[in-house]
């Protein structure tokens, strides 16, 4: 099929998409959907609950492989929606409706891409495709659920909205739950072990505090209290107050190092939800990249989280969208976003398979 033709299916698929509710751990309905495309072009294909996969006609188990993997799943639509979300509708060149930008329109480019070269013979890697469920909820069923059950993975497309330009580094995330402990007593008396009192100078600790090694790429450590949780009534001082700590994580640390520095240095008690969430990255060097460097784009370090924390290989986020759209009121996607992104995944795959 022409490219043209196929960027056109693309376009279809992700109006059906948004047209279908695809909430963290409900996307059955769209996983159908992206079965039929497949089923569509006389590809096979697996799934396992609402993950859909496939590989290449010619796949060799001598070969490395190269996955191309984005998501189905969806957050749910903000109070601020003034469209309905479920209703793709294009104006002004834009497709609007949920999930559209993050990340329906890097999803069906990738399966076009995939589409494109699924019989190509003699290519140097193998592809798999994955579309994957449970990434905005970070779930159990997610890419990470479904490793164990894939072809080794040598190095991975994850299509995520970038502007179409490189990220060749993505931060890590670790949420701690912190306490702050005082005195609780009768608001009438005197306490000079206030713990709200007490979170004051906890709280300028955390917004003071530096991490001494900052990422070419990446730049430093991000730490921001996001959430804080005292007291039941007006006149009783708490025992306690709860903080929690968001903690962006660059590729010069790994989580845990971080853990152990924060428990050790932080003035309050601190407990790390999970260290699972890695910051993810791929040399500058490598083929893929400079693949897309000698199509005119650009590299940068992304601070925002993706499923490349699952993986153990090297990783890219490339997508056509704009990350600063996700997760907003009206979300939208250009369709000369995916016209492009489906012609840059092809042209830097060229470079990279051939």
């Amino acid at each position: 099929m022409e490219q043209a033709a196929l960027t056109q299916k693309a376009i279809e698929l992700l109006k059906e998409l948004i047209s279908i509710q695809s909430f963290s751990s409900e996307e059955d309905k769209t996983a159908d959907a992206i079965e039929n495309w497949f089923k569509a072009f006389g590809i096979p294909c697996k799934r396992h609950i609402n993950n859909v996969y496939a590989v290449n006609k010619h796949f060799d188990e001598n070969k490395p492989t190269l996955l191309l993997n984005s998501h189905h799943d969806t957050v749910k639509p903000n109070s601020a929606y003034t469209r309905d979300p479920f209703l793709p509708h294009i104006e002004d060149g834009k497709l609007y409706g949920l999930g559209s930008n993050d990340a329906g329109g890097a999803l069906v480019s990738l399966m076009a891409t995939f589409t494109h070269y699924y019989a190509e013979q003699n290519l140097n890697h193998n592809i798999l495709m994955v579309a994957s469920m449970e990434e905005e909820s970070a779930g159990p069923n997610s890419l990470r659920g479904l490793l164990p059950l894939l072809p080794k993975i040598d190095v991975a497309i994850v299509g995520e909205p970038t502007l179409l330009d490189l990220a060749i580094a993505e931060k890590g995330l670790i949420v701690f739950d912190a306490v702050v402990k005082g005195m609780p007593s009768h608001a009438a008396h005197p306490n000079d072990n206030n713990s709200i009192y007490n979170t004051i100078e906890v709280l300028e600790w955390f917004k003071n505090y530096k991490f001494p090694k900052v990422s070419d790429v990446l730049g430093p450590v991000k730490m921001t209290v996001t959430q804080i949780n005292a007291g039941t009534q007006h006149n009783v001082v708490p025992a306690k107050v709860e903080l929690v700590v968001d903690v962006r994580v660059n590729d010069k640390y790994t989580n845990a190092e971080i853990a152990e520095l924060l428990k050790k240095e932080a003035p309050c008690e601190l407990k790390e939800r999970s260290l699972r969430l890695n910051s993810s990255s791929i040399s500058k060097d490598h083929p893929l990249v400079q693949s897309g460097i000698a199509l005119g784009r650009k590299t940068y370090g992304s601070p925002t989280l993706s499923d490349q924390a699952a993986l153990n290989c090297q990783s890219l986020k490339l997508g056509p969208g704009d990350s600063t759209r996700s997760h907003s009121a009206d979300e939208y996607i250009y369709i000369h976003e995916i016209e492009e992104g489906i012609d840059l995944y092809i042209n830097l795959l060229k470079g990279f398979l051939q």
